[in-house]
């Protein structure tokens, strides 16, 4: 319940401007996210690669109504990625790209934009050797992310794709998509959706998760197992054990800032272990999805708050 009033509150500009306006609310936001500019996002991706470590990296925004601001995420994108290559960085990275910030919500055109400036950043991202994932957003998007990553697919076939556990239609989606080749990241779910479409309790999420992990397992494509459940991440190993998959074909991502020791453990037991890194100065809606995903969180921003 709480989660889904965090949700709905993100999308009202009265309580944007109080949580954005509390000084302290910065000090939460530094936790989650890697800093504002890409130099920031470079040297979080070069402490995090230097403790063996792979990244996916979020320049923050979303649902962008302006062609000119779509343009200008995707020419960010390839700021970001320019100079990974020249370190040494490219095949521990890859870029999470929400079509939403690159043109999809754009009215009649907004498939072909975001097509457009999706491929810019792929033409980016296979100078340096990354890879690109396009972030799942709402329930209204995913038939138009998918359309998308098909036609991607086409001149970039290593282009992967989140799907999320919560939604009825995953499980069928995950078949689909359970080809070689083909990378996808496994995903619970942050978007406040209606019981039409989605399922509304914890059990249940969690339930539909691990269908989903077993498709995807048991399927010929690269499965990207985003949790920080321990039990979740049991499971992966036994079915990982069931299907004769090695470490080096799946693998785990966990959020920027959250169970850090957890990571370091599954990258020192020989996981690919990839940390989703966020940056950017429109931090606001991530925050909020982090604040409503886990009571802990909501915790860790109250002490805040209080100076303790």
């Amino acid at each position: 319940m709480l989660g889904s009033l965090l949700l709905g509150a993100s999308r009202l500009p009265l309580v944007r401007r109080a949580v954005s306006g509390v000084p302290l609310t910065r000090k939460v936001v530094d936790r989650f996210v890697a800093g504002e500019t890409p130099q920031d996002a470079v040297e979080a991706i070069r402490h995090l690669a230097a403790a063996g470590l792979a990244v996916s990296v979020d320049h923050l925004g979303e649902e962008t109504k302006d062609a000119a601001a779509a343009a200008q995420t995707a020419r960010a994108y390839a700021t970001l990625l320019s100079p990974l290559g020249e370190l040494g960085l490219g095949d521990r990275a890859e870029v999470s790209v929400k079509l939403s910030a690159v043109g999809q919500a754009l009215g009649a055109d907004g498939d072909k934009i975001a097509l457009e400036n999706a491929r810019q950043i792929c033409e980016a991202a296979r100078a340096c050797g990354a890879n690109v994932t396009l972030d799942m957003e709402d329930h209204t998007t995913v038939d138009s992310t998918l359309e998308t990553l098909r036609a991607l697919r086409e001149d970039f076939p290593s282009v992967g794709v989140a799907v999320q556990s919560y939604l009825f239609r995953s499980e069928a989606d995950c078949r689909d998509l359970a080809y070689r080749g083909s990378r996808v990241r496994l995903v619970k779910g942050a978007y406040a959706e209606p019981a039409s479409v989605a399922h509304q309790h914890k059990t249940e999420v969690d339930r539909a998760y691990v269908r989903c992990l077993r498709v995807l397992m048991s399927g010929a494509g690269y499965p990207m197992v985003a949790t920080h459940d321990d039990r979740l991440i049991s499971i992966t190993e036994t079915l990982a054990d069931r299907f004769g998959r090695s470490p080096g074909d799946y693998e785990y991502q966990m959020l920027y800032g959250i169970r850090t020791d957890r990571q370091q453990a599954l990258a020192g037991a020989g996981h690919v272990m990839r940390v989703y890194i966020p940056y950017g100065d429109d931090w606001y809606g991530y925050f909020m999805r982090r604040l409503a995903e886990r009571p802990a969180n909501i915790a860790f921003f109250l002490r805040a708050l209080g100076g303790k």
